[in-house]
């Protein structure tokens, strides 16, 4: 009796315990046009609203649709992002984002992001010779990461 008691006292604080990572993406529009999209594979996350993530939110791009972007933002700039929770066992497994300049994505308007809850760090891209962004595949300089839990992140347009 005594063992099935530590049994559900062990189960009970194991799961009430555990909570499901959470992520918010936030769009500051501050053109006159445009709508901004969150884009993941062949998925329109958000058009323009704030979107949460209840659980990782992996290999998603954002750019402002200015009516010259293909759907995955081709003719404009993104920025490419992985908002997860990292895993302790392995250093740097955490969220990264950047801004993508890597044909057939070019400068289109002023973008940037900054991380919110836990990372404050970003980039911004005000003109087309930016160097913060990534204009081929191994400019690696441009990611940056942050190893905090349930980080979001705000992008900017304008």
């Amino acid at each position: 009796m005594k063992f099935l008691t530590l049994c559900i006292a062990f189960l009970s604080t194991t799961v009430i315990g555990a909570v499901a990572e959470s992520h918010r993406v936030h769009f500051e529009n501050r053109c006159k046009s445009g709508t901004p999209k969150l884009i993941q594979g062949p998925n329109v996350l958000s058009s323009g609203k704030d979107f949460t993530s209840n659980g990782p939110l992996a290999s998603a791009i954002a750019y402002l649709d200015n009516g010259k972007c293909g759907f995955n933002g081709e003719n404009c700039g993104t920025v490419e992002l992985t908002l997860i929770n990292p895993d302790p066992s392995k250093p740097g497994s955490g969220s990264s984002a950047d801004i993508s300049l890597i044909p057939p994505h070019k400068f289109s308007q002023a973008i940037g992001f900054r991380y919110t809850g836990g990372c404050t760090d970003g980039h911004d891209c005000n003109d087309a010779n930016c160097h913060f962004a990534f204009r081929k595949p191994d400019d690696n300089f441009a990611q940056v990461a942050c190893q905090k839990n349930d980080v979001g992140l705000t992008i900017t347009f304008c």
